[in-house]
Order: C-alpha cells, then structure tokens, then sequence
C-alpha cells in the first residue's frame, strides 16, 4: 500500500460526519393557551372503552358507515397515491444512505489472439488466449457533511410524506362521514316528505269534496293542489342529491358511481360525544402539523448541503487487476498489477453560484418556518371553529325540536277545523308549511351535529388515547 496515502485517509475518516448544517430546533409557535375559547368547560370524556384508537367513526353506531370506512383506507385513489409517493420516498432514502458508502466493481474477460499463414494449404496457424479479472473500488469520504445532510433531509422528507399519507387518511375518513351522514339525512327527509304527501292528498281530496258540497270555494282546491305539487316536486329534487352522495361515496371506496348503491335504512342517529384534548396537545396529534414540521427540518438539512459545496471534494480510488495465459493463474503474484488513488476537487471561481444557492437554501427554511407556523394557527382556528359549531348545532337541537312539536300540534289543530268549517285552508296550507319546514330542519339539525362532531374530531388529529389506556 501506498503509505503516502495514509495521512490523507486518516484525515477524510476524521472529517467525515462534520455538517454545515446549522443545529436544528423546532420552531416557535404560538402558544397553545390552558383551553380554547369557543368551550372552556370542554373536559375529557370516555367514549368507549371498546373503540380502538383512531376508529373515531364507530362511535356513530353505524355498521353500514363502519364497512365503508374500512374500505377507505384500501381502495380509495387518492390515498394509494400517497401511499406510492411515501413509498418512493423510503427508497430515495436508501439511494441516499447508499452514496455514503463505497462503490465496488468487478469485471472479467478473455482474449484469444493469432497468426494465419498466407501460404496455400498452410496448417502452421498459431494463438494464444488471454483471460483478464480486475477489482475496483472508489469512495468519496463525507468531508463537510453533504452527503450525510441529503440522507438526513430524505430522511425528513420521508417523514412528511408518512404524514401528509395520515392527513390524507383522515380527510377522506372524514368526508366519507359527512357525505353519508348527509345521504342518510336525506332519506329521512324523504321518508317524511312521503308521508306529507300522503297528508296533502287526503287534504287535497277532503278540499274537493267541501268544494263538490258547496261548502269551500275554488282558491281552496288551488291552494291544496299547490301544497301537493311542491312536496312532490321536493321529493323529486331529493333523489337528485341523494345521487350526488351516493356517487360521492362511491368515489372515495374506489367503486364506480354507476355500479354502487346504497339502500335505504331505517334512520337511527347517533351524536357521540367528542374527547376532549388540551390546545397544546393538538402541536403532537395532527399530521398536517408533524408534516410542515418535518418539511422545515428537511430545509434546514439542505443548507448544510449547499453550504459543504464550497469545501474541496476528495475521492479515493483502488484497482487490482490480472491477465493470464489461463484462469488458474489469474491474481498470482507475477500477474497482478494494483493501484490505489486520491483526488481532491475545489471550484475556484463560479460567479456567486454556491453563494446563491445557500442563500436560496435559507430562504427555502424561512418558507417552511412560515407555512409551519400558519398551520399551527390554522389547525387552532379550526378546532375553535368546529367545537363553537359543535356547541352551537348541540344548543339548537332543543329549540327546533320544540318548533316541531309546536307545529305538528298547529297543523292537526288546523287541520280539524277545516273539517269543521271554522277557518279556510290558507290557515291549514300555512301551518302545513310551518310544519313541514319544522320537521326539515330537525332533521337538519342532527345531520349538522353528526357533521360537526366530525369535523371537531378533524381538527383536533382524527384520534385520541381512552383515560386509563
């Protein structure tokens, strides 16, 4: 061996590992307070001891809802995609890992070389064969920590890909919720608007016959009429948005829209009562917040990239070959020739192009500071959104449950006194309306707190640790 060579191999194993990249810190946020304003008296609470963590949509108590989200995670399109993007993000990690370590080669071959007579008729043709093997090996030992900071900023950005797969998880989980709630409180309008129809018929039918009996004018039969064919016409108009769902759902199970059908269920709605957690626990649960949080530290690796490239780049290279007459010869003494190298790199002038690139390095980690930051903040706005709206959804319910049972009870009453002739059906057809609008919004209400629920359940990370767990 070369022994000029080992002051300069000593040095490179000393020096490889340094990184110029500057020590990386989590960045500041706001700061979380003791708990949030829309609902200071938001307390934990135990759901269910039987619900696995992350299983949020089993507290609704819908088996049909349980299925479809189990499908979500598997067929849906938009997460296989993240999936593959987190997968091809590992292997740029392995590439990554792989530069750090040296690279061997072999290769082999053999030669037969000769003489032809030019005599007629000669047979005295003469050849040798040749067989050749060589060895190669070269290393680009990590000086200044550029390699070592490109696995790191992989490794980094492997991380937020992890992440940004969960946050696309939850997304799609959560819209599947929504869009079946919804489905689901469309076909309990419907069933309700079918047995209005069935009341405006018979009201429709007895205004004919006052009519007939000369006991109610024409503006009467007109008025029925009227209240029929915009019920019917509302129930019309609910099949139509109950495809839009439906064909949503079908979407995000990966199914086609044309072929996937959801049948009519008896409606039992379950409003679950969301755990609480504390503001600052929401930095740790949700993913969008560990993927910006990964992307700054994956920028900060990448200064100490930029930064290695004004420092000289060395390598070291090793060759063992050998020819013979024949293979068993082949690495013996008298046939083997060996090399070993080292070369050293330094741009000298580049008209302020590593200096440009640093400096766009930094301002690349500025730019993730940023977007990390406004994610804390837009994650805090959105639990304080949908925890008001939670409240807020949880505090109507009472009330239109109160006008519902106001109105059905004006309607029947109405309804009597036509019957009887002591008022016209304009009264009736308005508390008809008011009735109607009454049971809508009911319904209304308690798809807007299963929604609710979902979205809270969003916003704080999708998941959350029973007491006692």
């Amino acid at each position: 061996m070369n022994h000029r060579l080992l002051p300069l191999i000593a040095v490179s194993g000393l020096l490889a590992g340094c990184s110029m990249a500057p020590a990386y810190h989590v960045p500041t946020s706001v700061t979380p307070t003791a708990a949030f304003k829309a609902d200071p008296g938001w307390v934990p609470a135990n759901p269910s001891d039987t619900v696995a963590k992350g299983a949020w949509w089993t507290l609704f108590g819908d088996d049909t809802l349980n299925s479809l989200e189990a499908r979500v995670v598997i067929t849906n399109q938009n997460l296989a995609y993240y999936r593959a993007s987190y997968a091809q993000a590992l292997a740029t990690v392995r590439v990554d890992k792989a530069a750090l370590l040296p690279t061997v080669g072999v290769s082999a071959g053999v030669a037969a070389n000769g003489t032809v007579s030019g005599r007629p008729n000669a047979s005295g043709a003469s050849s040798t064969t040749t067989f050749s093997a060589n060895g190669t090996a070269s290393w680009a030992p990590d000086l200044w920590g550029a390699l070592a900071n490109t696995v790191s900023g992989a490794r980094a950005n492997a991380q937020a890909s992890a992440a940004q797969l969960a946050n696309a998880t939850l997304s799609a989980q959560g819209t599947l919720a929504t869009s079946y709630f919804t489905l689901r409180g469309i076909d309990a309008q419907a069933a309700m608007l079918d047995t209005t129809i069935v009341a405006y018929q018979r009201s429709l039918q007895v205004a004919q016959n006052k009519y007939a009996a000369g006991a109610a004018n024409a503006a009467d039969v007109d008025t029925a009429r009227t209240s029929l064919e915009n019920a019917q016409a509302s129930r019309r108009d609910l099949e139509r948005l109950r495809t839009a769902n439906e064909a949503a759902i079908a979407v995000l199970v990966g199914e086609n829209p044309s072929t996937f059908a959801l049948p009519h269920t008896d409606w039992h709605p379950v409003v679950p009562e969301v755990p609480a957690v504390l503001p600052s626990a929401v930095l740790e649960r949700r993913p969008d917040i560990a993927s910006a949080e990964r992307l700054v530290a994956a920028a900060n690796a990448n200064i100490g990239v930029q930064k290695a490239a004004f420092f000289p780049a060395v390598s070291l290279t090793a060759q063992l070959g050998s020819s013979a007459g024949a293979v068993s010869n082949l690495f013996g003494a008298a046939t083997s020739v060996w090399s070993l190298g080292a070369s050293a790199a330094e741009t000298l002038l580049d008209w302020g192009a590593r200096s440009a690139k640093v400096a766009g390095a930094r301002a690349g980690y500025h730019a993730a500071v940023a977007t990390y930051r406004q994610t804390v903040l837009t994650a805090f706005q959105e639990v304080e959104t949908e925890l008001a709206a939670f409240d807020g959804y949880r505090a109507e319910d009472q009330h239109y449950r109160a006008a519902s049972e106001a109105a059905e009870r004006a309607e029947r009453i109405t309804r009597n006194e036509y019957q009887a002739g002591t008022v016209d059906f304009t009264t009736v057809s308005a508390a008809q309306a008011s009735a109607y609008a009454a049971r809508v919004n009911l319904i209304q209400s308690t798809v807007n707190q299963q929604n609710a629920a979902v979205g809270l359940i969003q916003a704080i990370g999708g998941q959350w640790t029973n007491p006692g767990n």
